[in-house]
């Protein structure tokens, strides 16, 4: 496709209501259509962030940031010369605390390069429209990378040094120690208050996990730490806010990952302990009980919460499916899907657990349903795999 001249330095207007005037959010974008940057760059000094260049390749993007220490990078996955994918290792070397969100089209190997991206250290991604006009209508592709540049620019521009004098580079990865990037501030502790532990607890019939933004990453590590020997012993039931195409790769790569089973959910089929289900992206996956145990039910409903796939339906299905017989947690991500739910879950006698503040990419949902007091424990990512561990299996932790 034909490219706009290889690098164009901009600035927009300093950051007003998204950050203080000090601390402006910073972004680069680097993406092969000349359509995109420009539609991106315009969005992007509309809302008030501070664009400091565009690229048509990794390799220009990476000497960009050199020169212009940005927040966010918004990479798209296919360009030339140097990828989304190869640039990506080079850019947290020389900035680990950097944000990169990455851009694909909706396509089974950009998906699953996607997620592997996310291994890698880019914090999410977004899934861009496959045609131009697609890009250049679609509102919901819009939003969404605005408020990823909003939620991951605010964090990395609280981490990052005063800014240089004007026309000063910001020191090389190398330079000496006190010139090196500050290290990430602690978070402020946000108030909440625990659910009591229920005694004499029901054995979960099931593991049922919620999670967003930050969510691919965390769900694999946490299920890698429960153990496959406890995830045999339960159907496991995922909803990870995702687009079509990206919940099957998503599937593969936990099946990879656990040993186990792990497929997109289908219409009337029968849970089986040991296997894990992953919600399709697009629809809403829920339970019912059949004539031969639970069943999950897949419907085309509206949003709930804004998500589709979303985690209340889930957990509200779950509660009167299971009753007590449950365990639950909600992981990194934005809003407050899956609160509701977790209320009915714990009004039915089964325990919540949420993730904490420190280890979260987005403390958005596990923070609202600690914050509602439906939590019994809010954990790091490892130590909820150890919890969960002993809750499936019965024995202490």
């Amino acid at each position: 496709m034909a490219l706009s001249p290889a690098v164009v330095p901009l600035r927009s207007p300093p950051a007003q209501s998204t950050t203080s005037a000090a601390a402006p959010i910073r972004v680069l974008i680097a993406d092969d259509s000349a359509v995109v940057r420009g539609l991106v760059a315009r969005w992007i000094a509309e809302a008030g962030f501070e664009l400091v260049g565009t690229a048509s390749n990794g390799r220009i993007a990476l000497e960009m940031m050199a020169k212009h220490d940005p927040d966010v990078v918004l990479l798209d996955i296919e360009m030339p010369e140097l990828d989304g994918t190869t640039a990506l290792p080079r850019m947290l070397a020389i900035s680990p605390n950097l944000q990169v969100v990455m851009m694909s089209t909706l396509t089974t190997r950009n998906a699953d390069i996607s997620l592997k991206c996310l291994a890698l250290g880019a914090v999410d991604y977004i899934a861009k429209p496959e045609s131009n006009r697609g890009v250049t209508t679609s509102e919901t592709f819009r939003v969404e990378l605005i408020e990823r540049v909003r939620v991951f620019g605010a964090a990395r521009a609280r981490t990052r040094r005063p800014a240089s004098a004007p026309g000063t580079a910001p020191a090389p990865a190398h330079a000496a120690p006190a010139l090196a990037p500050a290290a990430p501030a602690p978070r402020p502790a946000t108030p909440f208050t625990l659910r009591p532990k229920v005694r004499n607890r029901t054995q979960p019939r099931a593991l049922l996990i919620g999670s967003s933004t930050g969510g691919p990453r965390a769900v694999g590590e946490m299920l890698e730490g429960i153990g496959a020997a406890a995830l045999r012993r339960v159907p496991v039931l995922i909803v990870q806010h995702m687009p079509p195409i990206f919940t099957a790769v998503f599937a593969e790569h936990l099946s990879t990952r656990t040993g186990l089973r792990a497929a997109e959910g289908k219409a009337d089929e029968r849970l089986e302990a040991g296997r894990i289900y992953v919600a399709p992206g697009g629809r809403h996956m829920g339970l019912v009980t059949g004539p031969n145990g639970p069943t999950i039910r897949l419907t085309d409903g509206p949003p709930v919460n804004f998500c589709r796939p979303a985690v209340d339906v889930l957990f509200k299905d779950a509660a009167v499916v299971f009753g007590a017989a449950t365990a639950t947690v909600i992981l990194t991500g934005m809003g407050s899907d899956g609160t509701n739910g977790a209320r009915a879950l714990t009004d039915a006698g089964g325990p919540v657990l949420a993730q904490d503040e420190a280890t979260s990419t987005v403390w958005g949902m596990p923070g609202s349903v600690a914050r509602a007091g439906l939590a019994e424990a809010v954990l790091p990512l490892p130590e909820l795999a150890t919890a969960l561990r002993a809750l499936i299996t019965g024995q202490p932790s």
